[in-house]
């Protein structure tokens, strides 16, 4: 069985292309999920096991509000665009990470004391019509280019 399914890979190209771009995506999870968490060079060196797990669970947790954060950017920054009136492909939006660092400043100073704010409600609505990728078939998994 596991034969057949090498042989399936090799022999369809759109399974590659799918197979490539979601490995891609992990690949680059994992590569900023480690520069999230560079404190002892991304080394636990804790032996107990509970504390290791705080460490995955704490890197896991940073990680997805860093990437929320940058969510957050892009789609302010399209409806700032939006609002100076250019039109927005969705093919380019398909193609932007929320994987940035440049803005990140790892070693600077931290204050806490916006902590009790509350945040303003969050619209995830964006005016875009991403239907002509649905029926392209170029999800997010379909727009990778190596073959």
């Amino acid at each position: 069985m596991r034969f057949h399914r090498i042989l399936r890979y090799l022999s369809d190209a759109p399974l590659r292309r799918r197979v490539t771009a979601a490995t891609n995506k992990v690949e680059a999870f994992n590569g900023f999920s480690k520069w999230i968490g560079f404190g002892n060079g991304g080394v636990i060196t804790d032996n107990d096991p509970v504390e290791q797990e705080k460490t995955v669970k704490f890197n896991a947790l940073l990680t997805n509000a860093v990437i929320f954060h940058n969510a957050l950017d892009i789609a302010e920054a399209v409806r700032q665009l939006q609002e100076e009136g250019h039109v927005i492909d969705p093919e380019d939006l398909a193609h932007i990470s929320p994987y940035l660092t440049e803005h990140i400043g790892r070693f600077g100073e931290y204050s806490t004391h916006e902590l009790g704010l509350e945040p303003e409600a969050y619209d995830p609505h964006l005016d875009v019509d991403f239907s002509p990728l649905r029926e392209q078939g170029l999800t997010t998994a379909g727009l990778g280019r190596a073959a």
